[in-house]
């Protein structure tokens, strides 16, 4: 039995625009194309569909995926292996909200007890963070992207790791001056962003409204905005203010 392409949309999530888009690219072709031009799908495309749907989610991009694709032969092996990714990728998430959860447990006694909070092993704040979660982050931003794939590949893994810290580490100052109550326009948190804004014009020329853009997109991009609340609810409407307060104080 085959099913439309709106069928497909509803059962799966993924709009009709990006089920035609995986078949132009040759990555999901549908068994058949009627007469009115409608495409139709059935069960070996479904399989298919639900691989490309599963290593998405676990931030693998499409060339990759096609590659995946294209080399594996046995579904029921490859299914295997998607599943031991998603098994890793749960161990990673549960990593991570005990990272969190600790973090506001220090944060929240230190204020209760009126001191700043003492960090024994800052390393522990980055336990479950993958830097590969921040690929998908920079998808409306082909050119930006291409730079920063370039400088990562030039990166030893001891530097990559170094500077997904550091970026980390930028979130994590940020949410601990939106805690203290400062404004996006506050000085200190102008400070944070001035050294952002530096960072990325270190790879290519970032004018006001591109960086609004970026600004705008923290919140709007689903995987960019839960990097950020993971670390603090409110913060990546907080950073796309202050994002929105330097381009208009220092970059018009």
């Amino acid at each position: 039995m085959d099913r439309p392409i709106s069928e497909v949309a509803r059962m799966s999530g993924v709009t009709a625009r990006t089920l035609r888009h995986y078949d132009e690219t040759g990555l999901l072709p549908p068994a058949r194309i009627g007469a009115n031009g409608r495409r139709y799908y059935e069960e070996r495309q479904l399989l298919r569909l639900q691989q490309i749907l599963v290593l998405r989610a676990l931030g693998v991009g499409l060339p990759e995926i096609g590659r995946i694709l294209s080399e594996q032969v046995d579904e029921v092996d490859a299914l295997r292996g998607h599943h031991q990714r998603l098994l890793a990728e749960r161990d990673r998430l549960d990593t991570l909200a005990g990272t969190v959860s600790r973090t506001i447990a220090e944060l929240e006694q230190s204020r209760k007890d009126g001191h700043p909070m003492t960090i024994n092993r800052p390393e522990n704040l980055f336990e479950g963070v993958s830097p590969s979660q921040y690929e998908e982050n920079m998808r409306d931003f082909p050119e930006l992207a291409e730079e920063v794939a370039g400088r990562a590949d030039t990166m030893s893994q001891a530097d990559a790791d170094a500077a997904h810290r550091e970026r980390t580490a930028q979130m994590i100052r940020l949410a601990e001056l939106m805690a203290a109550g400062h404004p996006a326009d506050a000085e200190a948190v102008q400070a944070e962003i001035d050294a952002q804004y530096r960072a990325l014009t270190e790879l290519r020329v970032i004018s006001a409204e591109y960086y609004r853009a970026i600004g705008r997109s923290i919140v709007d991009n689903e995987t960019w905005r839960a990097a950020y609340e993971a670390i603090a609810s409110g913060l990546a409407a907080y950073q796309r203010d202050a994002i929105e307060a330097y381009a208009t104080t220092r970059l018009n």
